[in-house]
């Protein structure tokens, strides 16, 4: 059995909406929902919630407090997704990168994902994007990478591509 970590960090794909207040906002995790839908035999997933923010509201401690928890949950994990928002997810993967690049770093792969589109919209990338990152931390090797919309790329030098809405690699 493949034992996968999932730590949730918030961001658009876990965005609900609010009657109340009429915006789309990080109030709860439906990451467990999209979970339910998957079949995932062969792969133990424990989660951890680490916040529920927009990427937006991170700072730096942020991106170090979940950089913490991948190397802390590398000890008894064969493989780490983060779920994140997409406008700082390039800054946790290279906080996350220099980490792992420390001698007696783990050696296992992370594997940082998220959504343009909440999973509560009708055309989101959402359950597209959590079941690529759990298939991808099973093949790759050690190392940290963003996988969306069917990609796979290596830390150091991944970035968003806000007008085509995806990510892409520097040396692209």
């Amino acid at each position: 059995m493949f034992r996968a970590l999932i730590i949730s960090t918030g961001g658009t794909i876990e965005k609900t909406y609010c009657e109340l207040q009429g915006v789309l906002a990080n109030n709860v995790s439906v990451l467990d929902v999209m979970l339910a839908s998957l079949e995932t035999r062969g792969v133990v997933i424990s989660r951890r919630a680490l916040m529920n923010k927009d990427s937006l509201e991170m700072s730096a401690n942020d991106h170090q407090l979940i950089a913490a928890a991948a190397v802390a949950g590398a000890a008894d994990h064969d493989g780490i997704v983060i779920v994140h928002g997409t406008d700082r997810l390039a800054m946790t993967g290279e906080t996350i990168f220099e980490r792992w690049s420390q001698p007696n770093a783990p050696r296992i792969p992370v594997v940082l994902t998220g959504a343009m589109r909440p999973y509560e919209l009708r055309r989101t990338d959402a359950v597209q994007n959590l079941t690529e990152a759990l298939l991808a931390v099973q093949i790759l090797g050690a190392g940290v990478y963003a996988v969306l919309h069917n990609k796979v790329l290596a830390f150091p030098g991944v970035t968003k591509d806000a007008r085509h809405g995806t990510f892409v690699h520097s040396t692209d």
